[in-house]
């Protein structure tokens, strides 16, 4: 694991007149899978925005793989990243799997339509998120956990060096956030994908991410091993909840449990 995927360098940016990132410096390696967390409005999303080229800093630089992301035409940028996003707006009547089809636009020939590769693209990331079944069903009658999944397929179906994940379990059940970062995780380690996700679930960022980012007022006040990171002394600051933390018991990860401010059952 070698080389920086994306590197920012004293970044600054926000909307309008309002300033978001301050001067802002991080890393994500090749094949690391990193874990954005903090309180609501700490940045996590803009960062996301940012490292896709979405949102242009108002200062600093964005670097994708040593290149200068503004120096990059868009169609380069749409072919080393990827996004999963919250929520995503697609045409009415669009199938599954002609969504994940849109995951290949960055690749196509002109005026030559789908090979035989971008179609073997296409199957692959069905197969690999578990939505293979959901292929022909429209888009519109899916639930938002399987919505959620088949984006993911988007986004591999681009075969990009680096995935942008922002919230990408929000709307799944417990299996199927398991299943799809371990699907990421695996990735990681067997194509040398880059993973920066934004994350609620300290307890997944624990499990699957190589490190932890912690954010607040859009910077990074802690950058290291989720063990690290995961402190009870740090989240109590940053988030102003206090929790406990115990060994994992199967995996040995920090285990944080939140402790109730005295409303909560006890038995």
């Amino acid at each position: 694991m070698t080389g920086a995927a994306l590197r920012f360098d004293h970044v600054s940016a926000g909307y309008g007149s309002t300033p978001v990132l301050r001067d802002l410096d991080l890393t994500v390696r090749r094949g690391e899978v990193v874990a954005l967390i903090g309180p609501n409005g700490a940045g996590k999303s803009t960062m996301l925005r940012v490292a896709s080229g979405v949102l242009r800093p108002s200062g600093g630089q964005v670097s994708l793989e040593g290149d200068d992301l503004r120096a990059l035409m868009p169609r380069e940028v749409a072919r080393r990243v990827a996004v999963v996003p919250q929520t995503s707006v697609y045409p009415a009547g669009m199938s599954a799997r002609e969504l994940v089809g849109l995951g290949r636009t960055p690749h196509l020939a002109l005026l030559l339509g789908p090979r035989a590769q971008d179609r073997a693209a296409v199957n692959q990331a069905l197969d690999v998120t578990g939505t293979l079944a959901l292929a022909d069903r429209l888009v519109d009658e899916l639930s938002g956990g399987e919505r959620q999944r088949v984006l993911l397929a988007r986004a591999l179906a681009q075969e990009p060096r680096l995935l942008l994940l922002d919230e990408p379990t929000a709307n799944l059940d417990l299996f199927h956030q398991v299943a799809m970062l371990e699907v990421v995780r695996r990735l990681a380690g067997e194509t040398g994908l880059s993973v920066l996700a934004a994350v609620h679930d300290l307890q997944l960022a624990a499990l699957y991410c190589d490190r932890v980012l912690l954010v607040a007022d859009g910077s990074v006040i802690e950058d290291g091993a989720p063990e690290a990171v995961l402190t009870e002394p740090l989240l109590l600051r940053t988030f102003g909840q206090p929790v406990a933390l115990a060994p994992h018991p199967t995996h040995g990860v920090p285990l944080v449990a939140l402790v109730p401010n005295g409303h909560a059952r006890r038995l």
